[in-house]
């Protein structure tokens, strides 16, 4: 049964999340190469959730501050000049959180998106069917007709402009980027803070996705993902992977089995002070 002490955990993620001195980012194209190696990463850290991410690997293992002119928010520039550029996905996708997508990971998470390849008409279906809110279909039929929106002009386009409607709007935005529907191509110098995302439709935006994504399957994709993630944090359960994709737990327990018995992952990995059993990629070993 192999075992890994704390010590050596912290290391191994001390070295994939760039934390370490010396592994640190220090340029836009530092950023780039990173999210390429890891896969997919947060923009922010985020609380209670190992993963990667742009601000810990610029900044280092530090609480994200206020002050506007801390030198780590060098990422906020690095990130709203990629916009649109196609060298990675961001938006909101784990957790409905901040996310950044390497172009090879990209296709796997589209895969598992409800998305059938059509993106003029797929959506239509998905609103009869109760999944798309009608929030949604507004927000993507105007961006359908109209092309890219900044977020001001979006809401007077799908007539979500009501002071009662600006929650409804945000969720709705939310809903569409984790559905890999829609995604921040740049940023406009409107509204009162003179920053707004603008917006695309993510399969408009990317032309090649859909055929990307299709030729690969659901299980195929997962396990894809799920590699990737253990090769970024080392060890982990599956409940934990599962709460970060939002798959159910026998699902992903059925597919990190998979994985270690063809030898990708290791199981019963024992951590001490850690009661459940764990799961590890085989780099994390000494």
């Amino acid at each position: 049964m192999p075992q890994i002490t704390p010590q050596q955990l912290a290391s191994y993620r001390a070295r994939t999340f760039r934390t370490q001195p010396g592994l640190r980012l220090h340029t836009r194209e530092d950023a780039v190469a990173f999210a390429q190696e890891r896969g997919f990463l947060f923009f922010w850290p985020i609380k209670n959730v190992i993963l990667p991410s742009l601000w810990a690997a610029a900044a280092g293992d530090r609480p994200v501050p206020d002050e506007h002119d801390d030198p780590g928010h060098v990422t906020w520039d690095w990130k709203d000049s990629l916009l649109g550029q196609r060298r990675w996905y961001y938006g909101r996708l784990l957790r409905r959180r901040n996310t950044i997508a390497s172009l090879d990971a990209l296709p796997h998470f589209y895969a598992l998106s409800p998305n059938y390849g059509d993106y003029e008409n797929d959506y239509q279906d998905q609103y009869l069917s109760g999944t798309l809110t009608l929030e949604s279909k507004l927000i993507y039929e105007a961006l359908l007709r109209e092309g890219p929106l900044h977020t001001l002009d979006l809401r007077r386009a799908a007539n979500l402009t009501a002071a009662t409607s600006t929650s409804r709007f945000n969720k709705a935005l939310d809903d569409l980027q984790v559905q890999l529907k829609l995604l921040p191509v740049g940023v406009a110098q409107a509204g009162a803070w003179h920053y707004a995302f603008i917006y695309d439709i993510l399969p408009r935006h990317f032309p090649q996705i859909e055929a990307q994504a299709g030729p690969i399957q659901e299980n195929e994709a997962r396990a894809y993902l799920l590699e990737t993630y253990f090769r970024a944090v080392g060890a982990a359960s599956a409940p934990q992977a599962a709460r970060l994709f939002g798959w159910p737990i026998p699902l992903t327990l059925m597919l990190i089995q998979a994985s270690a018995a063809a030898g990708r992952l290791l199981a019963d990995v024992t951590l001490p002070d850690e009661p459940q059993p764990l799961f590890a990629h085989p780099e994390v070993l000494p």
